[in-house]
């Protein structure tokens, strides 16, 4: 018999891609350009030339080599290149046995949350949240413990947290950059963050990791994003190269578990063997090379920003209310009603694709991807006031 669970979860797309499937189809039936499609995290700014220029060079090598196996962890080389890179970006004395390479982020937080676990364990998250984190957490047998983030700032409420972590805590996610708010965490707060982690591990008698989920880390409009492991020492960071180098479909990331770590040697080893028996072993080893080759390339945020721009400049004209981002590439907007989903569904009447808050776990928000054409979002401005207009 099958898995009820997984039948039910298979039969339950996210949000996100549902509308990103609805905006596929609307395009094909009245143009592209008459559709405002706000929904994924796409980006739109192409990869830079150093990852064609290396990908074509390394076409050049032996085939045989270059499309084998790589070790299941990955490449030795390409762990040592991404371990000199930490050591020298943000001071931690990284090392590659500390590496496992991955299929992007999806892949680290699955295996990572799988490692640090126990059914039956809690993992906090700060909400609004990526939806995956619930299912990730599910398929580890562990119980999701949601804790509201400061509004307006969408920092992370310390206090709450303190007071949601039981003996049954195993770990906090945190997003910083934030999807679905954009919000940068401060050094402040998560300062404070680690000191609380310290004094409740005394408490519960366990540790308490801290997984620090960064795809966004290099999508910032000058904002700075502290370096997690270097705050707090029991922490596992999962980093995906998919935004940083527009690379969303070839999945490649990693994680890292922190040198700082007391216990760094066996919960390293721990993810090796989540990677093992979850399957994701060997990532991609064609890309697994491409960023042993250009790692360090700068990201192109300055497209991103003129989005932000034109976006914010001109939802403030129209009245709406938002929260400013300090990194990533989403706007998250006060619906007009307290009924996100019917906010998202009357915005569809004017082909705006936005997405409902309630799977982020936050009632009344809608969140705006711009990672788009600039002319997208210029064009959209007459459906936004329509939208607006609806409404009075």
């Amino acid at each position: 018999m099958i898995n009820e669970a997984m039948h039910q979860l298979g039969n339950e797309p996210s949000v996100i891609r549902e509308l990103f499937a609805y905006g596929l189809a609307r395009k094909a039936e009245i143009g592209a350009e008459n559709v405002f499609d706000f929904s994924i995290g796409n980006p739109s700014v192409p990869a830079p030339a150093a990852v064609k220029e290396a990908i074509l060079e390394l076409m050049e090598e032996d085939p045989v080599a270059l499309h084998g196996y790589s070790p299941a962890a990955g490449d030795p080389q390409v762990k040592q290149v991404i371990a000199d890179y930490i050591r020298e970006q943000y001071g931690v004395p990284a090392t590659p046995s500390h590496l496992y390479l991955t299929a992007g982020a999806a892949a680290g937080l699955a295996i990572t949350i799988s490692a640090l676990t126990h059914p039956g364990d809690e993992v906090i998250v700060v909400s609004p949240y990526f939806p995956e984190y619930k299912t990730w957490i599910d398929a580890a047998g562990c119980q999701i413990v949601e804790v509201p983030a400061q509004v307006p700032s969408f920092q992370p409420d310390i206090d709450a947290i303190a007071a949601a972590i039981t003996e049954k805590t195993a770990a906090i996610i945190v997003n910083s950059p934030n999807n679905p708010v954009g919000a940068v965490y401060t050094r402040e707060n998560l300062e404070a963050l680690a000191a609380m982690l310290t004094e409740k591990e005394a408490e519960v008698g366990h540790p308490l990791y801290l997984i620090s989920d960064e795809p966004y880390r290099e999508i910032t409009y000058g904002a700075e994003v502290p370096y997690v492991p270097c705050i707090y020492p029991r922490t596992i960071v999962c980093y995906s190269y998919s935004k940083a180098l527009s690379l969303p479909g070839e999945r490649i990331g990693y994680i890292y578990v922190s040198d700082l770590m007391p216990d760094g040697d066996d919960v390293a080893v721990a993810v090796a063997g989540a990677g093992r028996a979850l399957g994701y072993v060997c990532a991609p080893v064609l890309l697994q090379k491409t960023i042993a080759k250009v790692i360090g390339t700068p990201s192109d945020v300055a497209a991103y920003a003129e989005n932000r721009r034109l976006l914010t400049e001109g939802l403030d004209e129209l009245g709406y209310e938002y929260v400013q981002p300090d990194g990533a590439f989403y706007l998250w907007v006060k619906a007009l009603e307290e009924d996100a989903r019917a906010f998202s569904d009357r915005a569809k009447e004017h082909e705006l694709l936005l997405v409902p808050s309630d799977s982020f776990g936050c009632p009344g928000w809608v969140r705006i991807s711009y990672c788009v054409s600039a002319d997208t979002i210029k064009n959209a401005m007459p459906a936004f006031k329509a939208l607006m207009e609806s409404y009075k």
